[in-house]
């Protein structure tokens, strides 16, 4: 592979770190209208299959492994990995919520050290930035408070969603190198959509969709959220996964707190304390030395 296709593969995971860090303030815009972050998964995911049958109006034949596979990939990276997320939300604060789910680098390298031995070589680098960055997490998360509580029921799902994104990065990578990666992220949204409407009518029920047309502001959330956030942004991070391997390109989730963050400051006037700088610092000195490691793409 050519250095300008790794190069690629970098702003693409830059881009997408950028644009998911970016999603909390428009979901924000959802949860205001009535709409609750379980009923809110399914519905990116449709609008998202839709956007992504448009770019893509080609087809995958799949064998029936095959298709069982990409509705566990659905499951982990799509409706599982929403439900336990957004459920942790209701039982421990966000800041462990946000802390725990960016373990998920971590668990990805030891999946990866235990099936994909041949693809993912690693060196001391990738696991000396994985603590950097960790450290910076934390930092940015807690921005200025030293409050962080333990709750066992809370904990534990959200440890759960970071397990589940490490297992859909392991798995998704194989059909990333077979197939054209709108394709492949198109199958897996519609996975997703498929497994996640029964968790949202078992939970919180249909919603009322009428916001989605009468409020501008949700409008436009709705459609960055599902085309952008969604549609685009797992395709150009599978591409991703292809081309720097999915342990280098994980290691990117470490920035999405701060990109968080920053966003906040920016559009809701939240503050950045000095603490959540020195965490953005360790973050970036995280991912840097994460990519010094030559053997990891």
């Amino acid at each position: 592979m050519s250095a300008s296709q790794k190069t690629m593969g970098h702003v693409f995971a830059l881009f997408t770190i950028a644009v998911w860090g970016s999603c909390y303030v428009l979901t924000k815009n959802m949860l205001a209208a009535g709409f609750t972050p379980i009923q809110i998964t399914p519905i990116r995911m449709a609008l998202a299959y839709l956007a992504l049958l448009v770019m893509r109006p080609r087809f995958l034949r799949l064998s029936w492994r095959d298709e069982l596979m990409f509705a566990l990939i659905g499951i982990a990276g799509g409706s599982f990995y929403f439900f336990l997320q957004n459920t942790a939300l209701t039982h421990t604060y966000a800041a462990n919520v946000s802390i725990i789910v960016s373990l998920s680098p971590i668990f990805t390298v030891m999946l990866a050290q235990l099936f994909s031995r041949r693809n993912e070589k690693l060196g001391k680098f990738v696991y000396v930035g994985s603590l950097v960055a960790i450290a910076g997490v934390v930092l940015v998360v807690l921005n200025g408070s030293l409050n962080f509580h333990l709750s066992p029921v809370g904990d534990l799902l959200a440890l759960a969603a970071a397990l589940a994104w490490a297992v859909y990065s392991i798995l998704i990578k194989r059909y990333t190198e077979q197939y054209d990666n709108f394709i492949v992220t198109r199958r897996v949204m519609l996975w997703a959509f498929l497994t996640g409407v029964p968790l949202m009518l078992l939970t919180d029920g249909m919603p009322d969709l009428t916001p989605l047309f009468t409020q501008p502001k949700v409008l436009v959330s709705w459609l960055f959220l599902a085309i952008l956030g969604n549609a685009v942004c797992f395709a150009i991070w599978n591409i991703a996964f292809q081309r720097l391997g999915v342990v280098v390109t994980n290691n990117y989730l470490y920035a999405s707190p701060f990109v968080t963050l920053l966003v906040g400051w920016l559009l809701l006037k939240e503050p950045i304390s000095l603490m959540g700088i020195a965490g953005a610092v360790l973050i970036t000195l995280g991912v840097f030395l994460a990519q010094r490691d030559k053997q990891a793409a």
